[in-house]
């Protein structure tokens, strides 16, 4: 296994075809840690979280990506959102689901995740109203949806491979992307190539565990020749502070407060995405109530 997780731009000479390499094993690994998931709800989260990233590789400044999967199925909803800055935060909503495989080797997230819903991207691009992009689900298991998503919604198409694998204690021993997206005027024969190159190799988490980036970028263009464009480095990272929670606090209803402090001495708030929680005592309760009078 590679250490350090990062994401890679490249096209071939022509500029008719867009690839997207992601290594993410360290950051599906630390959503696993902070989820405490299974390894069904683990293999989730992790492919909408590389997704994710991926596609938010050209984001700039303060601008971010929101992806959200809901099937309707028992892991509910997956939500991931991936800043410019190569870093990204999710959570799934049943972390504890976990299903028989399909076949050995094979974790089943479609019927985790369920296809009676839709896939929704959000790109806030911080100049008036975010554009929102919905598709029905087609598999559930992600990759497709997201293939799907990428043709129907940004007319660009796409095959997607996305992939978690997981180790026997649970944690997670490989994790990537790939994304090959056709440009205008580009050539079937070197379309059918590169896809064909791809379609012939291992899954792409057994890709990213046995091989570096560069080996596998060279194995999808085969003799197609291509340069790499940009990479950035991708890491999972979680934006709450003190200040947030804060302003969480303060927008409770005083009866919610209460009860928590009578049950259980002091007030907790942990945050979705990273499972940080936050005490407060009854004091600190207190005094911020006093405070948030004394502004208003």
């Amino acid at each position: 296994m590679q250490s350090g997780d990062l994401m890679i731009r490249a096209m071939d000479k022509n500029r008719r075809v867009r690839v997207l390499l992601a290594r993410t094993t360290e950051l599906a690994e630390e959503a696993r840690r902070r989820q405490d998931s299974t390894p069904t709800s683990t293999a989730a989260l992790g492919r909408v979280l590389t997704g994710a990233v991926m596609m938010g590789l050209d984001l700039k400044g303060e601008e971010s990506l929101t992806l959200r999967v809901d099937g309707g199925g028992p892991a509910k909803v997956i939500l991931a959102v991936a800043e410019s800055d190569g870093s990204v935060r999710g959570y799934i909503g049943n972390p504890e689901v976990d299903l028989p495989e399909k076949r050995p080797g094979k974790l089943d997230v479609g019927g985790a995740v369920g296809i009676d819903g839709f896939l929704e991207v959000v790109r806030d691009m911080r100049i008036g109203m975010p554009f929102t992009g919905r598709v029905p689900l087609v598999s559930g298991e992600i990759a497709e949806d997201l293939a799907y998503y990428f043709t129907m919604s940004e007319q660009i198409p796409s095959l997607v491979s996305l992939g978690v694998l997981i180790e026997r204690d649970r944690t997670v021993k490989a994790a990537g992307g790939l994304i090959i997206q056709a440009m205008p005027g580009v050539e079937d024969d070197l379309l059918a190539r590169i896809e064909g190159n791809v379609f012939s190799a291992d899954p792409i988490s057994d890709l990213i565990n046995n091989y570096n980036l560069p080996t596998i970028l060279n194995l999808v263009f085969g003799e197609t020749s291509y340069d790499v464009i940009d990479e950035k480095k991708v890491s999972f990272r979680c934006r709450c502070n003190l200040k947030k929670v804060l302003s969480v606090v303060s927008a409770l209803e005083e009866e919610d407060i209460n009860k928590a402090l009578e049950d259980q001495g002091r007030l907790e708030v942990c945050c979705n995405f990273c499972s940080e929680i936050y005490c407060f005592t009854d004091k600190e309760v207190r005094l911020l109530r006093q405070v948030n009078h004394e502004s208003n």
